[in-house]
Parts: C-alpha cells; sequence; structure tokens
C-alpha cells in the first residue's frame, strides 16, 4: 500500500494532542475520521487508516486516550484488556466528542480534503463515538462497527439526520442480539440506516489482530463500508 502517513498535532483548549494522519497516494480525497478501539490508536488502527488512504480517502484517528497518556497502545493479551477497560472506563464521554470535533475541523481544513465530504469510521468504543458524532450532526455520513452501548443511546436516534452504516456480529458475547434487534427496530422507518449482521461472528470480528478475527465477516464489511462511503462521500 503507497500511502503517506504521519503523526500531527491537534489544538484544543485543554492542550493538545496527537493524531494518525494517512494520505492516499494521490494525496487529495474525501475525509474520514478514525476512531479507535478500547485500545488506542495501535498497529491495527493505524493498519486500517493506511488501507482506507489506500482506498483514496484522507484518514485522521485521533488519540482519544491522550489525557492519560500520549499515544498508548495496548494489545489484545489480559493485560490488555485489563487497562484497555480502565482507559475506557475513565474516559469522560462528551470529552472524547469534543475531542473529535476539534479533530473533524482540522480535516475539513486540511488542502488533502478541500471541499470533499467526510465521515466517521468506528471500532467497538469508536463505533459509539461514531454514532454519537453523526447524532451531533459533524459528518456527511458514519459508520459504526460493533458499538457496544448503541442501545443504550436510542433516545438520540431521531437526531441522525445523515446515512449511517452499522455492522454487528451474530455470534458477539459483547453486544447482545436483543441489543441489535432494538437498534434496528429504533431505525426501522429511516431509510438512510443500513445495519448488517454478520453469521458466526464474535466483537472485534475486524481485527486480524485478535482471536475473534473473522476473516468472511471482515471481508464483506469492509466490502459494504466501501461501497457505502463510495457513494455517498
Amino acid at each position: 500500500m503507497e500511502t503517506n502517513s504521519q503523526w500531527i498535532d491537534i489544538e484544543t483548549a485543554d492542550g493538545k494532542f496527537g493524531a494518525y494522519l494517512s494520505l492516499p497516494r494521490g494525496g487529495k480525497g474525501p475525509g474520514i475520521v478514525l476512531l479507535q478501539e478500547i485500545f488506542g490508536v495501535n498497529q491495527h488502527i493505524r493498519n486500517v487508516a493506511d488501507q482506507y488512504a489506500a482506498d483514496g480517502y484522507v484518514v485522521i484517528t485521533p488519540d482519544l486516550f491522550w489525557r492519560h497518556g500520549a499515544r498508548i497502545e495496548l494489545g489484545y493479551d489480559e493485560a490488555g484488556w485489563k487497562r484497555a477497560v480502565e482507559l475506557m472506563q475513565a474516559t469522560d464521554f462528551a470529552t472524547a466528542q469534543q475531542d473529535i470535533a476539534a479533530t473533524l475541523k482540522v480535516l475539513r481544513g486540511l488542502d488533502a480534503v478541500g471541499s470533499a465530504k467526510v465521515a466517521s469510521l468506528g471500532y467497538c468504543f469508536g463505533g459509539r463515538l461514531s454514532y454519537h458524532t453523526a447524532a451531533n450532526g459533524l459528518v456527511d455520513a458514519a459508520v459504526a462497527y460493533y458499538g457496544g452501548g448503541i442501545q443504550n443511546s436510542l433516545e438520540r436516534a431521531p437526531e441522525i439526520k445523515v446515512p449511517l452504516l452499522m455492522h454487528f456480529g451474530a455470534a458477539d458475547s459483547h453486544i447482545p442480539q436483543e441489543a441489535v434487534k432494538s437498534i434496528a427496530e429504533a431505525f426501522d422507518s429511516n431509510e438512510q440506516v443500513e445495519i448488517h449482521v454478520y453469521e458466526g461472528a464474535e466483537h472485534g470480528f475486524n481485527c486480524n489482530h485478535r482471536e475473534s478475527y473473522h476473516q468472511r465477516a471482515s471481508a464483506q464489511a469492509h466490502g459494504h463500508s466501501l461501497v457505502f462511503l463510495g457513494e455517498l462521500l
């Protein structure tokens, strides 16, 4: 994959934090703010950013755990999981959304994006944040992979005014199928919302660094996401 990636700084009233910026080979394209799992902007998430950059998008991934330490990067072993959960619980959700808004302001201001549209794309913790980013009206489209907790924020469903694509695993041990059903029912009359459920797929099925990686579901979901983004951005 020929991409050009680097870490950049994003200024906020609370200080500055890092974000991983990956540019497509052509240097320009529609924008994506990529929202991390609870494991930080680790190698997997950077790989995802580079993949979407190879697909022609300008991708920026904010380090949402920066207040607890710059560029925290965790693995998927027991120690990584323990620290990841601690960081998620210690992260103020409203503040994280402010950091995403600051990131999107930078993304839209890049010459590489120009007047092109932008989307949010998130995994796990980031999937829930992508949902809220859409509800906040900050993006032109949104994608959420196994966004745990969306089912607890369905009062925001009427605020979703942009196209939204959600991916869930049918065998997800963290998100019950009853939760997926409640999400689907909340958006039943919204033709801009698309939901895919993948048979046999566990939580984190897109991550090939995890035991829960499901090749077929990952490939299908990536295909659906590319079609979705390609039509809208």
